[in-house]
């Protein structure tokens, strides 16, 4: 089972005050060796986009701003961290990340990417702490080449997929599906090809059957040679942002809905993490982990 992680997915590397709180890059790979769920020859460490895959998805403007530090003090604030050189280098390796677990995929069934799920960030402009759209850039790419026809984008994450929304709002080729947290941000939703707003609050019952009455009719409407799953954990109860009520089994058993399926349709499936916010890092590392190991149980 290939997964997509290098160490400078890690904030760490970044110099001191562009740091952020957030060390589960570091400590997932970690937790997924300890408890046997992958080996170290299962990780693969991705190179940076091209230019030339960069600018199939992002307009020439945008991508120039980030390579040349030209983001205005707007633009900064508006992507939701301070900018440097080492955050363009950082999202240009987990975004391509995301595209080659797509190809690694579509032999093996499934991969994973330690990172990835930017799905905020347009064309033009970054938004909510994403810079490069790494399901779009994935998308694109694939569709550009040849590889694919049709993609299925599920996107479980408690944020709406607006930047997904957005960019293929005029593609058929690329189904958007978000399930998402609907009083939580963005306070203004793009129109997806289908989204299903949640209450707040909203406990593990009510959440998967209302998952698999929208997710299991897509398979034989949508007919996808692939699907680009974004698993976020900030559904969990836990969670400081999702604002949800769903139990650490029930976003458990939300994965094992999503990928048994395309398991038994025979569709590869590529997987980016999402978010995670909850108080305790072993909470977020915890979910995080059950999705690789369902993915494991199922494909290997």
């Amino acid at each position: 089972m290939k997964v997509a992680y290098s160490p400078i997915y890690s904030y760490k590397l970044l110099p001191e005050g562009h740091r952020f709180p957030m060390d589960k890059y570091d400590l997932l790979p970690k937790q997924l060796v300890l408890e046997g769920v992958v080996e170290e020859e299962d990780f693969f460490h991705p190179d940076g986009l091209t230019e030339e895959q960069i600018l199939r998805t992002h307009t020439k403007e945008y991508w120039g701003k980030l390579k040349n530090g030209l983001l205005t003090r707007k633009e900064i604030r508006n992507m939701g961290f301070p900018f440097h050189e080492s955050l363009v280098n950082r999202g240009r390796h987990i975004a391509n990340g995301t595209l080659q677990c797509a190809k690694y995929a579509l032999e093996d069934g499934v991969a994973l990417n330690i990172a990835g799920g930017t799905h905020h960030a347009y064309v033009d402009r970054g938004e909510g702490f994403c810079m490069f759209n790494d399901f779009a850039i994935t998308a694109n790419e694939l569709l550009y080449h040849n590889i694919v026809k049709q993609i299925l984008i599920v996107d479980l994450d408690v944020h709406q997929g607006n930047g997904n929304a957005s960019i293929f709002n005029e593609r058929s080729e690329v189904y958007t599906f978000s399930m998402h947290g609907e009083h939580n941000y963005p306070l203004r939703k793009e129109v997806s090809d289908l989204d299903v707003g949640l209450p707040d609050g909203i406990k593990d019952e009510e959440y998967l059957s209302t998952l698999e009455s929208h997710f299991l009719p897509l398979i034989d409407k949508v007919k996808p040679d692939l699907v680009l799953y974004l698993s976020g954990v900030d559904i969990l109860s836990t969670d400081k942002l999702g604002r949800l009520g769903v139990s650490k089994e029930g976003c458990k058993k939300r994965d094992e809905i999503v990928l048994e399926q395309c398991k038994y349709n025979n569709i590869p499936v590529a997987i980016s993490m999402g978010g995670g916010y909850s108080e305790r890092i072993a909470d977020i590392i915890d979910a995080h982990a059950n999705t690789f190991k369902v993915a494991k149980d199922l494909y290997h």
